[in-house]
């Protein structure tokens, strides 16, 4: 089964805990992808076209690509 998934550019969908896919900005030009859960939400405005950034409980910071929710 595939999980459900929502875009990363938008604030909203993005909550601490939740697990998502990030790309750090040495990876920019590559677009490896990093999974993780979300630490700490950085961006303050409602948007971003490229991606709200985040701190995982990793400690890696870099932009969301995709959002993984909890499945209700």
């Amino acid at each position: 089964m595939e999980k459900r998934s929502l875009p990363g550019s938008i604030r909203k969908n993005i909550h601490i805990g939740d697990e998502v896919s990030i790309v750090q900005k040495h990876h920019q030009r590559t677009g490896e992808i990093t999974e993780g859960f979300v630490k700490r939400i950085l961006t303050s405005s409602p948007t971003h076209p490229h991606g709200i950034k985040v701190l995982l409980d990793t400690g890696e910071v870099g932009r969301v690509k995709e959002v993984f929710p909890e499945e209700d």
